[in-house]
């Protein structure tokens, strides 16, 4: 038998090993968001800080309190109220509760998501997938920096609501990356898992934000986010805010590498319509880049 033969063996076992193990994976995500999801220790912060946030009875110095105990969390909330977007004036606040007064409940639990967002891009094993994750970051703050600028143009959609939106659209696709991180085949071929990501972040993020408790108007308006369709106009509801948002900020094209539709009226209608915010949309990004990193 020839050293070709042998190769051509090696490539088929390894084939089948890469194949098991991403059919392994969404057997193993499916089941655990059926019970309890599990994401890295700093996740654990939002969400123990996601029942103080949505306590209407929680008073402001309850939730400071809660906020307070995650030191990194606090000492980025207190930078980003005095940034530029929510300190327009260059008035400082130097305690946590000012800055949370300030920031607003909706951009607080933002802040937290992106905190731990930022992260997770560290956690054990995602070095292997440093590219995709590094290019889906700088995606979702470019998608959340848009849906708050929207939003803001809008009379009954909350920019920081469309903000947090924004920044976890793609959540279901930053899990099934850390999920990844925890088969040997995966990490060595980390390229092989791209296609099952655009395949399936979008439905998983569903159960995956379901899981989590969101609010039912954000889980809604993740689904086909990345579908290409008729530019909403007018803007009508925070799912035609979610899908501009990505849209601009390039859908999952951007983040998965690929070439964009070469001939899509779609997009070249979204591109005309609002386009003209991508200059604010950038500062914007820069600003939240500032704060999360």
């Amino acid at each position: 038998m020839t050293n070709d033969n042998f190769s051509t063996i090696d490539d088929d076992k390894t084939g089948n090993a890469l194949r098991n193990q991403r059919f392994q994976m969404l057997e193993d995500i499916a089941k655990e968001l059926a019970g309890d999801v599990v994401f890295p220790t700093y996740f654990d912060a939002v969400l123990r800080l996601r029942k103080a946030l949505q306590d209407p009875a929680q008073s402001l110095a309850g939730i400071s309190a809660a906020i307070a105990v995650e030191p990194l969390i606090s000492a980025k909330l207190l930078r980003l109220a005095n940034s530029v977007a929510f300190n327009p004036n260059g008035n400082q606040v130097v305690d946590l509760q000012s800055a949370i007064a300030r920031l607003g409940i909706n951009a607080v639990r933002s802040a937290a998501l992106s905190i731990v967002m930022a992260q997770l891009l560290r956690a054990k094993g995602m070095a292997a997938f440093s590219e995709l994750t590094h290019r889906l970051w700088d995606h979702s703050l470019m998608t959340a920096a848009a849906a708050r600028i929207i939003a803001r143009t809008l009379p009954r959609i909350n920019p920081e609501e469309a903000m947090l939106a924004g920044l976890i659209h793609d959540l279901g696709a930053f899990y099934m990356l850390y999920r990844a991180t925890q088969y040997e085949e995966l990490r060595q071929r980390p390229d092989t898992i791209r296609y099952l990501i655009i395949q399936w972040h979008e439905s998983i993020g569903v159960s995956l934000l379901n899981a989590l408790g969101l609010p039912e108007e954000i889980v809604e308006a993740m689904e086909d986010h990345d579908r290409l369709r008729q530019t909403p106009n007018p803007i009508r509801n925070l799912a035609d805010v979610i899908y501009v948002a990505n849209m601009l900020a390039g859908g999952h094209f951007e983040w998965t590498m690929q070439e964009q539709p070469a001939a899509s009226d779609e997009l070249d209608s979204l591109i005309a319509l609002y386009g003209n915010l991508k200059p604010e949309i950038e500062a914007q990004v820069a600003e939240m880049q500032a704060c999360f990193s």
